[in-house]
């Protein structure tokens, strides 16, 4: 096995977005052949509703898919098809945006005003950027968890892992979407095809993600070599971006870790982005802006 070592660590900054949304993004509007074919990772966080409730009121979707995880709260939803609907704790909404969709999102929180929740976007390829938009709304009863003897619990929302298979699928880029629980102390790895982009996202307790160990098995930083450390302590929001390899491997600390485990294969295509839409070209991304303003960008009703 090869254990993939750590190319990129990250913490989640402070953004607002929608309305007025408070949040975290880890990654975003920036380089995306980092994380292809994903392009935008937020972690939706509140103890506040005023931080929160203005929510996403309408706006455009076109040649994306939007992955919504909520852990704590609600968030009511809306659309150009006339969907309309409610997702609460545990629940996912994977969105394939496709040939274009005008929808809202706006976040309730708990009894006690908790709100958290994750949206990813996930790339679709340009034979796919034009395909009907689909919902797939999945509540977290039917969300398979797996368990093994040392305590680490997996949530499987996309993806097959030690003999679980998540609700999700007829996705591109063929992704595995992980909620991953480690107990305190344990060490585990966890498999990752050599040929996906992978990353992990922290937002509870801490832990140590390795890349090498020496003959006794200790970890060791790299001497004399470019690069980062082979061993790298990640912590609440912290975003661990992995180089090739077929697994990972992590330590959890005292607390214990949770993270997200996110992988894909990417599509190593153009990108031509602006807001909300994703295009592979600046002339399918004017002409998309065009067809918002001139009302024709609804190709499925």
């Amino acid at each position: 096995m090869s254990i993939r070592p750590v190319r990129q660590s990250v913490k989640a900054a402070p953004t607002l977005e929608g309305a007025g949304v408070h949040l975290h993004r880890a990654f975003g509007f920036g380089r995306t052949e980092d994380f292809d074919p994903f392009l935008l990772f937020d972690d939706f966080r509140n103890e506040r509703p005023e931080n929160y409730r203005a929510g996403f009121p309408w706006h455009p979707h076109r040649g994306i898919e939007t992955i919504t995880y909520v852990l704590a709260g609600n968030v009511d939803h809306a659309d150009s098809l006339g969907n309309a609907g409610t997702i609460g704790a545990g629940d996912v909404q994977w969105m394939t945006a496709g040939s274009g969709i005008i929808h809202q999102e706006m976040p309730r929180g708990a009894a006690d005003g908790k709100m958290h929740g994750f949206q990813l976007w996930a790339n679709l390829p340009a034979d796919l950027k034009m395909t009907a938009p689909r919902y797939q709304e999945i509540p977290s009863s039917v969300i398979p968890e797996v368990t093994e003897d040392d305590g680490t619990s997996i949530r499987v929302i996309c993806g097959e892992i030690w003999g679980k298979t998540g609700p999700i699928d007829g996705i591109a880029a063929n992704p595995h979407y992980l909620d991953i629980s480690v107990p305190p102390g344990v060490r585990r790895s966890i498999p990752v095809e050599t040929s996906r982009q992978a990353f992990a996202y922290v937002f509870a307790g801490s832990g140590e993600f390795r890349g090498a160990s020496d003959p006794m098995g200790v970890p060791t930083e790299r001497v004399g070599q470019p690069g980062p450390p082979l061993l790298e302590i990640a912590e609440n929001r912290s975003l661990i971006l992995f180089d090739r390899g077929d697994e990972i491997v992590v330590q959890a600390g005292e607390e214990g870790i949770r993270f997200l485990l996110v992988s894909g294969r990417p599509l190593r295509e153009p990108v031509a982005w602006q807001g909300p839409i994703v295009m592979n070209t600046r002339e399918e991304l004017r002409r998309a802006f065009e067809e918002f303003r001139n009302g024709t960008f609804l190709k499925h009703r």
